[in-house]
């Protein structure tokens, strides 16, 4: 593969029910998620999507591209999936666990991009920056009403919450232990537990 193709942005802009591109992304989630980046192959993404190579290259002008596109499109799916709700920080920390839980393969398309693109300069046009900027503009004014500890920097709040519900979507083989070692090895002990961590550090508006 050239070097150009691996470094351009989006080729062909969508066309409105373009099915073959929506099967290329499909496909594309699920090898990412699978290899990551560097170990994905544009050959196994077309045969999945049942096209051709210079298909997926009439659309994207190579895998850092595609991938860019699909990850963009998974932060929107998980914003509105989860929807942060500043006054109820453990039920959104409970919603960011269900959601990793019933789709662990997310977690990993999205880990694989921190750990092979972490040098990677955000945009202004940046889909995951601009859903961390509305949400840390959120917390900022749920402590302006009154309803969050202003003590708190809204960023450190929205990255420990975070971090606190992706603990076992971070570390499967911990979740490994305590589905075998655990004083009660449910996947609903490990979300209550998440919950509960949130609550202490961030309680519910009253």
């Amino acid at each position: 593969m050239s070097q150009s193709r691996d470094s351009g942005q989006t080729a062909a802009p969508a066309a409105a029910g373009d099915t073959t591109r929506e099967r290329i992304l499909t496909a594309a989630m699920e090898e990412f998620a699978r290899h990551g980046i560097a170990g994905a192959r544009v050959d196994r993404i077309a045969k999945l999507a049942r096209t051709s190579k210079e298909r997926v290259y009439a659309y994207f002008r190579g895998k850092d591209a595609l991938y860019a596109d699909v990850s963009a499109r998974e932060h929107v799916v998980i914003a509105e999936a989860t929807q942060l709700d500043p006054s109820d920080l453990p039920g959104y920390a409970g919603r960011l666990f269900d959601y990793f839980v019933a789709r662990p393969d997310h977690h990993r398309l999205i880990t694989w991009g921190r750990l092979e693109q972490p040098d990677t300069t955000a945009t202004a046009d940046d889909h995951a920056q601009a859903l961390i900027a509305r949400k840390i503009d959120q917390l900022r004014k749920a402590q302006q009403a009154g309803q969050l500890d202003p003590a708190w920097d809204p960023a450190d709040v929205l990255a420990l919450v975070n971090q606190i519900a992706t603990t076992w979507a971070s570390q499967p083989e911990l979740s490994e232990a305590a589905a075998a070692h655990a004083v009660d090895p449910t996947t609903t002990a490990r979300r209550a537990a998440v919950v509960t961590a949130v609550e202490q550090l961030f309680p519910r508006s009253r």
